[in-house]
Formats: structure tokens, C-alpha cells, sequence
């Protein structure tokens, strides 16, 4: 009997949607490989599990566990990334109230802004920079190093941005504060404020 799988779902806008911030060729590669790669992995791990509870082969438990870590948040944060994301617009609004929220935990939107992209070029390596909230709404700006570290325990990320270099290399070289800072023009703001929501 097998067990859960994941797949790869498909965008909701074209792949040139998020152009000039983000160019169509890292939107194909992003998304059909590499995040395909993290549910190929994700899958794979959990197909060795399943053949080691039945004795088929000897697994190495710690490997495993390590790969279905990796891949399957990879996974589950891209699908949240892909989200968090809509057609280029020049002046992307955000809601009244997801501002006010901003405000209430960090003083002012700029300074929301301004913290995210410097947590995001603090990252060490590879990673993500999130908006995360807690149980009781409070919003805080966390890092996570590949996909393994998620922050604090018991966090919901509602605004995530990948911070590997397959995610801006081509467009922006080596500027990962350029492309952070272009984003924002990006940000589907009412999918941020549905994550706070529920």
C-alpha cells in the first residue's frame, strides 16, 4: 500500500508574470526543476520509509529523516513562495489592515520592509527570509538556513522569499538586496493577509 505523495502544483499566472522582478527563464527553471526536485525528493524519502517498516530494505533512519526534512519543506515553502506572489504591478498596495497590523509590530511598514530585506541578505548561504506569526497574531521576521531550520517552533510563515541563488542568479548576479528590494513590487499582498487570517 503506498502511502502519501506529493506533487507539484501549477502556477496561477504565466511564467513572465513577475517580469522585469523576475525574468521567465528563472521562473521555468525555478519551478519545473528545482522545486520539482524537492517533491521527487520529498517522495523518495518517504518510499524508503515505507519499504523499511516492511522490512524490504535497511534503512539509515537519520539519512532519511534528513532528506525528507530537506525536501519536503523545500517543497511546502515553495508552494507557499509561488503564492505569496502575483503579477507585476508599479505600485503594489497592501491592504489597510495587513498595513496596520505591519505597524503595530514593527513600527511602520518602512520598517517591516527595511528588516525583511536585511534579514534576507543575512542569510548565511542558502535560504529563506519569512514573515511569520504566532499563535496569538504577533508577526515576527525570521531566517531559515536551506530548508531544514524553520525558525521558531509553533511559527506560521505567511510571507516567504527564497533566498538561494537559483532564485534570482540569473537576473540579478550576485545582488541578492537588489532583487529583495524589487519584490515587493510582487508581493500578492491579499494571499499575506489570508495566511494571517486563518
Amino acid at each position: 500500500m503506498q502511502g502519501v505523495r506529493y506533487t507539484l502544483s501549477p502556477l496561477t499566472y504565466d511564467y513572465d508574470a513577475l517580469q522585469p522582478v523576475i525574468s521567465k527563464e528563472i521562473m521555468k527553471l525555478h519551478h519545473d526543476k528545482h522545486h520539482q526536485a524537492y517533491v521527487n525528493g520529498a517522495n523518495a524519502a518517504l518510499e524508503l520509509l515505507e519499504k523499511g517498516r516492511t522490512g524490504v530494505v535497511i534503512v539509515n533512519l537519520k539519512s532519511v529523516m534528513r532528506d525528507l526534512s530537506f525536501n519536503l519543506n523545500g517543497h511546502l515553502l515553495h508552494e507557499i513562495f509561488w503564492k505569496n506572489m502575483r503579477k507585476y504591478q508599479d505600485k503594489n498596495e497592501m491592504p489597510e489592515k495587513l498595513a496596520e497590523l505591519l505597524i503595530k509590530n514593527f513600527g511602520s511598514v518602512d520598517a517591516f520592509k527595511k528588516e525583511f530585506v536585511e534579514a534576507g541578505k543575512a542569510v548565511e548561504a542558502s535560504g529563506w527570509v519569512m514573515l511569520v506569526k504566532d499563535s496569538e497574531g504577533n508577526l515576527m521576521v525570521t531566517q531559515v538556513q536551506n530548508h531544514n531550520l524553520l525558525g521558531v517552533t509553533g511559527f506560521k510563515p505567511v510571507l516567504v522569499n527564497d533566498v538561494w541563488e537559483h532564485a534570482y542568479y540569473l537576473d540579478y548576479t550576485n545582488d541578492r538586496g537588489a532583487y529583495l528590494e524589487k519584490w515587493w513590487n510582487v508581493v500578492n499582498w491579499d494571499d499575506v493577509m489570508e495566511r494571517i487570517n486563518t
